[in-house]
């Protein structure tokens, strides 16, 4: 076991390095220069002095040849510096712990609501014997994926903050501004979610074994709570890392429409101004979350099936999790 989690601890430094690597790779190849961004004022137009660009360049070591400024960087990221913002200046780890709390609470409430719902729908699909409402409950999944987020954040605040006036349209703070850019954030995630665990549920159904408890006199219901749902969650569980990645991806479109403020729309203000060690900040923050929750994915695999830490490793069972996860992911 200790093995085992010593080279998940290894592949999360390369994921780690990685991230950093390819986007300071692809921040630099961008044509536009940084510095000539933030002292123009953000594209104003107004005549900025060569001699202030070449000083904010050689301040911020964007003078020194690319190898040299990536190793410097890559060294003070290991120490936990980041370096300042090209834009404000501000330490880049100040601006994006500012930012952290405010998408935390989106993430964690959109999470809540993806959960309840993915699981409510999957659970009444696979366990209605009514052919009708089982495809229309099926149904559902691949809508609400298909939907793109901004058409669904614009329909919320059209409906609830224009028309009937129950929550704030922009700039919400608190649970009740915090509500509908959950809901927006949660539909898509907690589509898949409903499909994936659907799916695996359907897959354990067709197990011998629940043929033998409903034989012996079980309620469909009981076998599902006790024999179904907890081999039939290792699908869902396995998609957890590419959720939150999800929920990170989508917070900047829901910020942006329903004006919050977080890591959505610093990202999105720092790539328009090409404040690089701004987005390599949230980059290795995307990067070391992804990699966490992967890990404890890994981790909680054993108790979920016991049988995978008797083997020493995965057993069929979480291989065929895998591929249900991934033949889901597939189709969406």
């Amino acid at each position: 076991m200790a093995r085992y989690v010593a080279l998940r601890v290894l592949q999360a430094i390369w994921v780690l390095w990685a991230a950093f690597s390819i986007s300071f790779v692809v921040l630099y190849l961008l044509p536009a220069d940084p510095v000539s961004i933030a002292a123009d004022g953000g594209g104003a137009g107004t005549p900025v002095d060569k001699a202030a660009i070449a000083e904010l360049q050689a301040r911020y070591g964007l003078d020194r040849p690319l190898w040299d400024q990536y190793t410097t960087a890559l060294g003070n990221a290991i120490r936990g510096d980041l370096g300042l913002s090209i834009s404000t200046g501000r330490p880049v780890t100040e601006a994006v712990a500012e930012a952290v709390p405010a998408t935390l609470g989106l993430a964690s409430l959109a999470l809540l609501f993806a959960t309840l719902g993915g699981v409510t729908l999957a659970f009444a699909a696979t366990y209605t014997r009514k052919p009708w409402l089982r495809n229309l409950l099926a149904a559902l999944p691949p809508l609400g994926v298909a939907v793109p987020t901004f058409w669904t954040g614009l329909l919320l605040l059209q409906v609830f903050s224009f028309h009937w006036r129950l929550a704030p349209a922009f700039g919400g703070q608190g649970l009740r501004g915090t509500v509908l850019p959950a809901l927006t954030l949660a539909i898509p995630i907690g589509a898949v979610i409903a499909q994936v665990l659907a799916a695996g549920l359907e897959s354990t159904w067709r197990q011998p074994f629940t043929e033998v408890a409903l034989a012996k006199g079980a309620s469909r219901w009981w076998v599902q709570r006790k024999h179904v749902a907890r081999p039939a969650s290792l699908p869902a569980f396995t998609i957890a890392g590419v959720l939150v990645g999800n929920l990170l991806a989508g917070s900047v479109v829901v910020e942006t429409v329903f004006a919050r403020a977080g890591v959505g729309r610093l990202t999105q203000t720092s790539v328009l101004a090409q404040d690089i060690p701004v987005v390599q900040g949230i980059v290795l923050l995307t990067s070391l979350v992804f990699v966490a929750v992967n890990l404890a994915v890994d981790l909680l695999y054993p108790l979920l099936d016991p049988r995978i830490a008797a083997r020493g490793g995965r057993s069929g069972e979480a291989t065929e999790a895998e591929d249900i996860a991934e033949e889901v992911l597939v189709r969406v």
